[in-house]
């Protein structure tokens, strides 16, 4: 394919992307910069380090080199969608984070990334694809960053100067050679503000969190039937997830917007929510409510488990 066609088919994939709701588009080059080889050198330290817990999953090969998920791939689509909803009706003597509030982002995302891909596919007939989400074994930060859709900040979320952190990603990888934009670069600065409120110091230093010691990991991971005591003792009301590492950045400090897509505002069961109730329903409710949610990996014995490990850190 000459430029020409190159620039006008990356055009058409971003206008498409924007069209399905997506906040931050951009677009990366196989194989990337040699940052992409920085960020796959610290996986590994990461793991070596034994950070990942026993999220063994972690450790796939393939995470190491992308064209073990789409052989012959030559460009990335990478995209942000915004997940910020301001609400005063969030549970009050619990804390979920944003991440679950509506429906399961991987179907939101991989059904926009869909509508994309078949775009591609009556543009290029020939092409082959893949769509990526935080399930796929796939540095999706480290090619979110070289696509230029926001930086990898101190705390390792993903940041985008006008949406912040509260942004869920997803990749397109093609056999197309599309136009690369210019990778993010990190502007953190001096700022540790991150580092100081995670109540359990599982952000050991910048860009390294310690799952081992992050109340997310043990509240939504960790199969274990009872948690470390000290987890419990730092746990707040946090029984699925944590956001205070997000919660304190200045860059979603800032006007950053609300969310207008229908499956991720907040839904019903958790406005209403209370420990009281959660701890009354049977297996079979939960498996019923949680069916559409993200948060449904979370086995019912664990909320449980999360719910009254609150309950006695007071």
């Amino acid at each position: 394919m000459n430029l020409k066609k190159s620039i006008d088919l990356t055009r058409k994939i971003k206008e498409k992307a924007f069209e399905e709701g997506f906040n931050a588009v951009g677009i990366a080059n196989v194989p990337g910069s040699s940052r992409i080889k920085l960020r796959t050198a610290s996986l590994e330290r990461w793991l070596e380090a034994g950070h990942q817990a026993k999220m063994e999953w972690m450790k796939s090969p393939r995470r190491k080199k992308i064209e073990n998920m789409l052989p012959g791939v030559q460009s990335v689509l990478a995209v942000g969608l915004n997940y910020y909803v301001e609400t005063d009706s969030a549970p009050k003597d619990i804390s979920i984070a944003r991440y679950g509030w509506g429906k399961d982002y991987h179907k939101v995302i991989e059904r926009k990334l869909k509508k994309i891909a078949n775009f591609l596919k009556k543009e290029r007939p020939n092409s082959k694809w893949k769509i990526c989400v935080d399930t796929s074994a796939f540095l999706d930060k480290a090619w979110a960053e070289e696509a230029g859709i926001g930086w990898i900040g101190k705390n390792s979320n993903i940041i985008n100067s006008k949406i912040g952190s509260w942004m869920f990603l997803g990749h397109l990888l093609s056999t197309e050679v599309l136009k690369a934009d210019k990778p993010s670069q990190s502007i953190c600065g001096e700022c540790e503000k991150c580092i100081e409120a995670c109540p359990t110091k599982a952000i050991e230093e910048p860009f390294i969190v310690n799952s081992n010691k992050c109340l997310a990991y043990h509240t939504l991971e960790n199969r274990e039937q009872e948690l470390p005591q000290n987890i419990i003792n730092k746990m707040g009301n946090w029984i699925a997830g944590c956001d205070i590492c997000q919660d304190v950045c200045p860059w979603n400090q800032r006007n950053i917007p609300i969310t207008t897509e229908p499956d991720l505002q907040i839904s019903e069961w958790i406005v209403n929510m209370t420990k009281k109730d959660a701890l009354s329903w049977s297996d079979s409710k939960w498996k019923e409510t949680l069916n559409n949610s993200a948060l449904k990996r979370i086995k019912p014995w664990m909320w449980r488990r999360n719910i009254n490990s609150i309950s006695t850190n007071k």
